[in-house]
């Protein structure tokens, strides 16, 4: 059984590529060939049984802080107010319709049916974003009803899933069920991941599925080299049986069923906000890598290698950047398929020539409509009082408050003259400043050890926030950043997995090590009690909340 992990580079040796490597003779001799294996798919560890007890109980965990009293506020919070009701638009008539000016009294005051409420205009509603997310929502609120708790379920159920992923996923990278679970519970009880866990927006929907398509990319590296591993350990004394995986291009890899599924999450979070393209290209590009990366563990040269990935790369596209496109059209269908959509009939009034006239009137239609929204997200730079440059999202100096009153003693449980109550998408400090810090530290990791590992995650938390530094002008929230956090915690817990230290090293490296890894934790538990009442809409005196705010960017 390997070594405990103890850092990213522990797991698995980083590919030695020294001038010396290259000019040694191939194929190498006797027990290399197990560690050519070996590199390729190091063995997962023993605990299958106990690693899967600790994710559901991390899991269970972060459930817990999502569910708990997830109808609080009884209110339409920030903006729920286009969601929740474009959600109930679709499950009505497939597409967004104009809701009438008292539209969320109605609802908080109705009975929850969403069969019956009438708050709608007979009018198209013009969106921005795709249906995938809002179709999302709208299965909260077909299953338990027209009620704050009907609208917020499926995101904290995606919201909790995503805890789940993030300790399966790392674990699997790392070989590491105590790394796997360190990021898990810096998901379940981050701020941010918690708030929009509990809140009807889009961005949870964006970041379940880019962990998704994350995980299956993961997953898809891997199952590649444990079967060219095989081979290689089927043959470990025949020279020319393993030379036939070097010659040309080296090994075929198949279909890849995991990059397909990657594919189809992809198109999912597209459906959901565009920023999901930009991990197309991210996962894309980090795909091809890895196969150049594979050919080269197995001899092939560096030009074979490239020439391999670039031909198999064709398939790489479909998956990974066609399906997308598929998906996303498909997401699409109800206002294809009906007539009362936002621009439906752009097409019909305006007829094509040429070879626009082949084109079905309800496509170009909606390639029109797209268009029109490209335009509104290149130019929405009405001011709010909670934007936020993506500068600054790191140390979350500007986060964004979704709901706030001031219940008087006697009102909403207030027991003082007066109280404070809200709701602010806020990360948990401890966690998000521990994890800038990692985040530094895998880049340097990446460019130094050339660890696969750190340069992934790196690279998903570079997909998720600097396209936005491009937008200094638009109107951007902190709350976008919820779609960094599991990348984040991936970071932070394999930082700690370098400060606790080898597993062959002295006791009392180990002894420090432990030490200080337990103090982050403690420290991020710790912050999490202590802000999960302004998390959450819990009613406070008001020097208690005012005590959460540390910063005068916090208010």
């Amino acid at each position: 059984m390997p070594p405990p992990y103890a850092g990213p580079v522990t797991a698995t040796p980083v590919e030695d590529r020294s001038p010396a490597a290259e000019a040694a003779p191939w194929p190498p001799e006797g027990p290399r060939l197990s560690a050519i294996a070996d590199r390729l798919w190091p063995a997962m560890p023993a605990d299958r049984g106990r690693s899967w007890l600790v994710a559901l109980g991390i899991t269970l965990l972060g459930g817990l802080l999502r569910f708990w009293d997830l109808a609080t506020p009884r209110a339409v919070v920030f903006d729920e107010t286009y969601y929740m009701k474009d959600a109930l638009s679709l499950l009505r008539f497939r597409y967004e319709k104009q809701f009438v000016d008292d539209a969320n009294d109605l609802i908080l005051n109705g009975n929850g049916n969403w069969q019956t409420i009438d708050v709608f205009k007979d009018a198209p509603a013009y969106v921005v974003h795709p249906p995938v997310g809002k179709w999302t929502i709208g299965i909260g609120e077909m299953v338990f009803g027209l009620t704050p708790f009907g609208w917020r379920v499926m995101m904290a159920l995606l919201g909790t899933l995503m805890v789940l992923l993030v300790v399966r996923i790392t674990r699997r990278m790392t070989r590491s069920t105590l790394i796997g679970a360190l990021a898990g519970l810096f998901v379940a009880i981050d701020g941010m991941a918690i708030v929009m866990s509990r809140t009807a927006l889009l961005d949870m929907t964006l970041a379940f599925w880019i962990v998704v398509a994350f995980g299956c990319l993961v997953m898809d590296r891997d199952r590649t080299r444990r079967i060219l591993a095989e081979k290689v350990r089927a043959f470990p004394d025949d020279h020319t049986a393993l030379l036939t995986l070097r010659q040309g291009f080296g090994p075929r890899t198949g279909l890849r069923p995991w990059r397909w599924a990657a594919g189809l999450a992809l198109g999912l979070a597209c459906a959901t906000k565009w920023s999901g393209v930009w991990f197309i290209v991210a996962f894309g590009l980090c795909t091809v890598i890895w196969d150049i990366g594979m050919r080269r563990v197995v001899g092939v040269r560096t030009s074979g290698a490239i020439g391999g990935a670039a031909v198999e790369g064709v398939l790489a596209f479909v998956a990974i950047a066609v399906v997308p496109v598929v998906v996303y059209v498909v997401s699409w269908s109800g206002w294809l398929l009906t007539d009362g959509g936002f621009y439906r009939d752009w097409a019909a009034n305006n007829p094509a020539s040429g070879v626009w006239a082949l084109v079905p009137d309800n496509l170009r239609s909606l390639w029109y409509y797209h268009g029109q929204m490209l335009n509104f997200h290149r130019g929405l730079t009405s001011p709010h009082s909670y934007q936020s440059n993506a500068w600054s999202w790191f140390l979350q100096t500007r986060p964004t408050s979704f709901f706030y009153e001031s219940p008087a003693r006697g009102v909403n449980g207030c027991t003082v003259d007066k109280c404070s109550q809200e709701v602010v998408a806020l990360g948990n400090p401890i966690i998000w400043w521990a994890a800038t810090a990692a985040f530094l530290h895998q880049a340097w990791r990446w460019l130094t050890r050339r660890d696969w590992r750190s340069g992934v995650v790196v690279l998903a938390v570079l997909a998720a926030w600097l396209p936005w530094l491009g937008f200094q002008g638009r109107t951007i929230f902190t709350f976008y950043s919820v779609v960094m956090i599991p990348f984040l915690a991936m970071a932070l817990a394999m930082s700690l997995g370098t400060v606790l230290g080898r597993s062959d090293a002295s006791p009392a490296r180990r002894t420090v090590g432990a030490a200080a890894v337990g103090s982050v934790v403690l420290l991020a538990v710790a912050a999490s009690w202590f802000f999960y009442p302004i998390w959450t809409g819990q009613v406070l005196p008001y020097d208690a909340w005012h005590l959460r705010m540390w910063f005068d960017t916090w208010v």
